[in-house]
């Protein structure tokens, strides 16, 4: 795992020092990706650089720095990531080219080495992993740009002085002299669903490398991009496996493979738990691989309402793991919210990033690499939208509007009832073994039934932050919700269509951004084995019910997982990894929240309608709504704005 960056302008450097010194103020800016080297390659005539951090997780020697060369001098080559087949791609190397020699053994040498001899799209297609790359052939004068199949790797991309320039992160590119004004399409669509989705960037003109996908730049020509993985692939994969019991042995014997090859590693490794089935199922497997205890993470809250480490702690007490247990306390979370602009540098609004980001920093002083549970969901149906949501479609979406329209009322009289009546509300939940989070559920089911009956629609009412805050913009209507790699509903199964809308959209815009800034940012590299391709291409080849029904999701994970540990371990609720960010709001995070609602400048200058948010936040105060992820997203927008207008995250840019 590491970060790279570079720039090319497809003719003879004016100034060889000046663009030394640019690649190297470029590569410092992401040295927290990787902490133990840097190095840089330039080419005064052709006019490229490219700069590269290093955290060395295999092959610690210098054999494996970067930016790497080809043997035969035609690529040059830097590298994020892991590509955790590369032995098995050396044994089929060596088997096309039985004299080839190596310099060292890392999978950088490997994946280089498949490009010289099968070609970049062989070469990806053979390839199993999480990376983003930047390629650059000397004998075409052509940069190109690569992301992994899920988009668990970010690279930013844009045009400058006739050039290009290129980054893990945007603080990069804006190192590198970057300017541009802030993008509103992508504020609106921001404020809709809480993060800034893939075909879009907060700074305007900016792109980002699709996953799945290979962007190719040469001098004088538009950007030509080409989807080597796509979701209508992995979804179009023949259903061959019917059978139950097939069905888990043929995933057992996969995820096996997987997580043993994921566990390869030089430096120490782990794994974060939280007791459900995801992290459960992969610390299981781990442990059932090693011939060690491995060293298990999780984190707790002082309220219990959202306190999952007692649940894994017991996982891990029967598991037979080293496990490590963290608290995060309110007055801790103030702290953490100081860094949120420099680890995310673009809006991002998930509350979850704060425990995260915790978990990462103290697992990094036992481990560099954590194994996660990341995927399970998406991958396999796990979410409430995919169990419930094609039942609830079918029943509304020939409803007419006034039965809808009355239902929604009917749905927001309830929320309000809780609202008022906080305590009987609870009670009233314990007693029909109900979880403490549906009272904030039922918007959105008032939302789906307001929504127009285009499936679309009604999906965005699921990952949507609830409460129109796009219409708290003062020109509403800029939210741009089209999704280049999304596919049409027509004549799919409904629950598989939206697991397919959250592979192309949710996860990763929010999940893998969530993750991979909050462990990069202390240099910890973190792998998700439920995503992996032959993970995901097995998923696929199993008819949608044996994964979800009506009432649950994940049966063939459930099954699975239950043959490791106990199913009253596991069995519960789904809480996700929620905060109490309503209460914290009103409490230690209540002064840093009100200084932020109230600057005036920032919110003009977003162009945010500052008298419908201040009204949000006074009823939120006054217990009249409970809207802490709403104001959660508008708070993370001012905040960012802030530090991009201070000369922080985005210190090249323009805010206007």
């Amino acid at each position: 795992m590491c970060g790279l960056t570079g720039f090319v302008t497809f003719q003879p450097f004016a100034d060889a020092g000046q663009a030394r010194h640019k690649v190297q103020a470029m590569t410092r800016s992401i040295k927290h990706r990787g902490p133990d080297a840097e190095g840089h390659w330039l080419d005064d005539t052709q006019g490229v650089a490219l700069g590269h951090r290093r955290l060395s997780i295999l092959d610690l020697s210098p054999s494996g720095a970067q930016p790497m060369h080809s043997r035969c001098g035609r690529y040059v080559f830097a590298f994020n990531g892991e590509i955790y087949n590369h032995q098995a791609l050396r044994v089929d190397l060596m088997n096309d080219v039985p004299d080839m020699a190596w310099n060292g053994s890392s999978d950088t040498e490997t994946l280089l080495a498949a490009i010289v001899e099968w070609g970049l799209e062989r070469a990806l297609e053979k390839s199993f992993g999480m990376f983003a790359f930047a390629l650059w052939d000397r004998q075409e004068n052509l940069l190109s740009l690569a992301r992994d199949r899920m988009g668990e790797k970010p690279l930013y991309f844009s045009q400058q002085d006739g050039g290009w320039i290129f980054g893990s992160e945007l603080r990069t590119l804006l190192a590198g002299g970057l300017t541009a004004p802030i993008n509103q399409r992508a504020v609106a669509s921001y404020l809709k669903v809480g993060y800034v989705p893939d075909h879009l960037c907060i700074l305007d003109g900016v792109r980002k490398v699709m996953p799945g996908s290979i962007v190719h730049l040469r001098a004088d020509a538009e950007p030509k991009q080409l989807c080597y993985a796509s979701i209508e692939a992995q979804f179009a994969q023949p259903r061959e496996i019917h059978d139950r019991d097939e069905a888990v042995r043929r995933l057992e014997r996969v995820l096996e493979e997987v997580v043993s090859d994921q566990m390869i590693s030089d430096v120490p490794l782990g794994c974060f738990l939280s007791g459900g089935v995801d992290s459960s199922l992969v610390a299981s497997l781990m442990q059932a691989g090693s011939v060690r205890k491995i060293q298990t993470f999780s984190i707790g809250f002082d309220d219990a309402r959202f306190n999952e480490a007692p649940h894994a702690a017991a996982v891990a007490a029967h598991l037979g793991t080293d496990h490590t247990e963290f608290t995060l306390k309110e007055d801790d979370a103030l702290a953490i919210v100081a860094d949120l602009p420099s680890i995310y540098d673009e809006p991002f609004a998930d509350s979850s990033q704060i425990p995260t980001t915790l978990l990462c920093r103290s697992a990094r002083k036992h481990v560099t690499v954590a194994l996660t549970g990341d995927g399970g969901d998406e991958v396999f149906g796990g979410y409430n939208r995919h169990i419930r949501g094609p039942k609830l479609w079918g029943q509304i979406s020939n409803l007419p509007w006034a039965l809808r329209h009355a239902g929604a009322g009917a749905v927001h009289g309830v929320v309000q009832w809780g609202m008022r009546n906080e305590k009987m509300s609870r009670y009233a939940l314990s007693t029909l073994r109900l979880p403490l989070t549906t009272f904030e559920k039922l918007p959105k089911l008032a939302a789906a039934l307001r929504s127009s009956g285009n499936p679309e629609d009604f999906y965005q009412t699921f990952v949507s932050t609830g409460h129109g805050l796009e219409n708290m913009l003062e020109n509403p209507g800029l939210a741009d919700h089209s999704d280049p790699r999304a596919l049409d509903a027509a004549g799919m199964d409904m629950a598989e269509w939206i697991m397919a809308r959250d592979t192309s959209g949710y996860l990763p815009g929010d999940i893998l951004v969530k993750v991979d800034r909050a462990a990069m940012s202390v240099g910890l590299e973190t792998r998700a084995p439920l995503l992996d391709a032959r993970v995901a291409t097995l998923a696929r080849k199993i008819p949608i019910g044996l994964h979800v029904d009506g009432r649950e999701g994940k049966k063939l994970l459930r099954s699975l997982v239950y043959r490791h540990v106990p199913q009253s371990l596991i069995e519960r609720p789904k809480q996700g990894f929620a905060i109490p960010l309503d209460d914290w709001l009103r409490g230690a995070l209540q002064e840093w929240g009100s200084a932020l609602i109230t600057d005036a400048d920032l919110t003009e200058a977003l162009g945010l309608n500052a008298d419908l948010i201040g009204e949000l936040w006074a009823k939120h105060q006054a217990r009249r709504v409970n809207a802490g992820n709403e104001l959660w997203t508008i708070l993370m927008l001012l905040l960012w704005a802030r530090e991009f207008r201070m000369g922080g995250t985005a210190q090249s840019a323009q805010i206007n």
